[in-house]
């Protein structure tokens, strides 16, 4: 995703010799399915110091101040960065930026790409590492990291999905940018994440040493896809509420500020049909509000829809749905992994030589991601941890001796505290023979 391939250009520009390894196929990431936008202070009315304190406080006050501080620096350079690779950002007849809101923001700050954002991203950044002949190997997802005698990381274990062979990887720094956990489907909500989103960067980082914070904070887009039934639990970019799309319930009534934080407003909504009962029922037995899409238009001028939301009107066109006229049934969906490994404002785990970026890290969000902040982190901490990773590389010796002594420990530890070992660590891909991602209830 955006997290390692920024990691990997920038490594690349600092003059180390990089190997990027990736799961699935290059892209295949949550970076590409994002659609809201990137937030940044770049407007004359608003200035890094109000999205510090936004981000502080959406994320309950639990953020690492130092990552809110590096991330809210940096974003206004993130942009113009994107700019300049190419992003075709969305623009007034004057050339200026398009911001739009987004929940827990106190300015417009969202910089879109219509509503494929990440998507437009991707295309640029991937671009750039096919010019730069960057080495990249897919469908070879990291199974284990190795240590050397002294407990740095310098290096990992990948398998070959196709062959199921195995590759050792020695490397004198390691960057983490593994993504979410969508995929286990937390309390077995549907998500908005890739098929590949199964914590397993998590897992392996935690056997190596790593330290994990907030692991229980896990977010759920207040508006994910009810109906039709073949898209449940896709994302339904919350910058259609920031440009005027209202959510209410079987009554027609409003029932929360749709721009409230993400927490909020997924309670909400769980409490406005589970409790209240005045939820939209689906023939299949679903429930959800009704984000009053049309808004859009009436209250932006005709078109806007077209303009800003080119993807979702595409979409549910597919099941004869014009979002123009009738309003889309959403539900919270499982979007974001809050927490994650522990990281410095250069990307620094609490392993010597191995770094993380992105969703995998934790300490930047809190305990509640906003809106918009996502995209700008995956890049912010990437190039950090790129630029940070190299220069350790320059200065480091090719390791000699690797082990997985880390990982026999840690099953010692398992077998000593009587935990069961039959469960398949780490999930590669998700498992959907269990009982418990087939049931297709909310919790």
């Amino acid at each position: 995703g955006g997290g390692g391939a920024t990691a990997a250009l920038i490594a690349h520009e600092h003059g180390a010799r990089v190997l990027l390894a990736t799961k699935l196929r290059l892209g295949d990431a949550n970076t590409m399915m994002a659609e809201g936008g990137i937030a940044a202070a770049t407007q004359p009315n608003d200035s890094p110091y109000l999205h510090f304190l936004d981000t502080i406080g959406g994320g309950r006050f639990q953020n690492k101040r130092e990552l809110v501080r590096a991330l809210v620096h940096d974003a206004p350079l993130i942009v113009e960065w994107l700019k300049d690779l190419g992003a075709m950002f969305d623009t007034h007849p004057g050339g200026d930026l398009v911001v739009s809101f987004a929940g827990g923001h106190c300015r417009r700050r969202v910089h879109s790409c219509k509503d494929l954002s990440g998507m437009e991203f991707m295309r640029v950044i991937r671009d750039e590492l096919w010019n730069r002949r960057i080495a990249v190997l897919e469908f070879s997802p990291a199974v284990e990291l190795l240590l050397d005698e002294g407990g740095r990381c310098a290096g990992a274990v990948l398998m070959n999905l196709e062959t199921g062979e195995h590759l050792i990887v020695r490397a004198r720094a390691v960057i983490l940018a593994t993504g979410g956990i969508g995929r286990l489907h937390p309390n077995r909500f549907p998500t908005t994440n890739h098929y590949g989103a199964t914590a397993d960067g998590l897992v392996i980082a935690y056997r190596a040493g790593a330290r994990l914070l907030h692991m229980d904070a896990i977010q759920y887009h207040p508006t994910g896809a009810a109906w039709p039934e073949q898209m449940l639990g896709q994302l339904i970019t919350e910058a259609l509420r920031g440009n005027g799309a209202q959510l209410v319930n079987v009554h027609g009534e409003r029932f929360i500020n749709e721009l409230e934080t993400r927490d909020l407003t997924s309670s909400a909504i769980i409490r406005e049909v589970r409790d209240r009962k005045k939820g939209v029922r689906t023939p299949t037995g679903m429930e959800g509000v009704w984000l009053d899409t049309p808004l859009i238009d009436i209250r932006g001028g005709e078109g806007k829809l077209d303009r800003m939301f080119a993807g979702i009107v595409h979409r549910f066109r597919e099941y004869g749905i014009d979002v123009h006229r009738e309003p889309i049934l959403v539900f919270p969906t499982q979007h974001y992994q809050n927490g994650g490994v522990e990281i410095d404002p250069e990307g620094k785990t609490d392993i010597p030589g191995l770094f993380a970026a992105g969703e995998v890290s934790g300490g930047v969000q809190g305990r509640n991601r906003l809106g918009g902040n996502s995209l700008v982190d995956i890049f912010v901490f990437g190039r950090r941890a790129g630029r940070a990773a190299a220069r350790l590389a320059a200065e480091t010796p090719v390791p000699e001796k690797l082990s997985l002594e880390h990982v026999r420990r840690y099953h010692r530890e398992l077998a000593g505290a009587g935990i069961a070992r039959e469960r398949v660590s780490p999930l590669l891909l998700p498992d959907y023979t269990r009982p418990a991602v087939k049931e297709r209830r909310y919790s």
